[in-house]
């Protein structure tokens, strides 16, 4: 698994100065969740570091080697969206296979890990339905799976519980978790529920482009006594 330091990190959408200078460092094996009010940055900055917007300034290290410039299929990482993002025509197995599928690996080693990360994400019994026949929160378990099964250096979630009820945010937080825990997997968690940020070793609080505050073992009531401080 690996660090990721932010440094000086920039961006700016016309006039409007999105990222202002964010610095921070995620040493490897760290769940992180990044907390703040619409509009904060957090989730630009998570945009950056995955390679799907381009910085206006500073840079982005993984175990200390730039990544500013890496093309997003070439930094191994990778991402759990709040939208599922499952493609509908495929099987909860197809689905999470399609990744390694895509890099060209043979059915022979494909069907075993793919089986294991069903298993992880207790869905081995559901492998040919599809993503209408199942629910919302067994549909993020699946995109955890793809995420998690090529191994990747970093993984980040972009409001991954946003629709999803207390009960099937609290399996998908708890899977995230055990995925640190287990396989040393680093998490960046960006969020607006305190109850998800207290899943987090640390959370790190952003206001108008930058850090603005950080609170370690996190619980929900300690997060919103931060947010109420810095007026989130």
């Amino acid at each position: 698994m690996a660090a990721l330091e932010l440094r000086d990190l920039t961006k700016s959408f016309g006039p409007v100065l999105a990222v202002a200078g964010l610095s921070l460092r995620i040493p490897s094996g760290e769940f992180v969740a990044l907390l703040g009010p619409s509009g904060c940055g957090k989730t630009t900055t998570l945009q950056m570091i995955a390679g799907f917007v381009e910085p206006s300034g500073g840079d982005i290290l993984v175990d200390d080697r730039s990544i500013a410039r890496v093309a997003p299929h070439r930094r191994n990482i990778g991402v759990v969206f709040q939208s599922y993002a499952l493609f509908p025509h495929l099987t909860v197995f197809d689905n999470i296979a399609f990744g390694l599928r895509m890099r060209r690996l043979p059915d022979a080693d494909i069907a075993p890990r793919v089986r294991r990360a069903q298993e992880i994400v207790r869905l081995d019994a559901l492998e040919q339905r599809y993503p209408s026949e199942l629910s919302g929160g067994q549909q993020q378990r699946v995109a955890c799976a793809r995420a998690l099964i090529g191994r990747p250096e970093l993984i980040f979630a972009d409001e991954p519980t946003g629709n999803l009820d207390s009960n099937a945010s609290a399996e998908v937080l708890e899977f995230l978790r055990a995925s640190v825990s287990d396989d040393g997997q680093s998490i960046v968690m960006v969020t607006h529920d305190a109850r998800a940020a207290a899943y987090a070793d640390r959370v790190v609080f952003l206001a108008d482009g930058n850090v603005v505050g950080e609170l370690t073992s996190p619980s929900a009531d300690s997060v919103l006594e931060q947010m109420k401080k810095l007026g989130s």
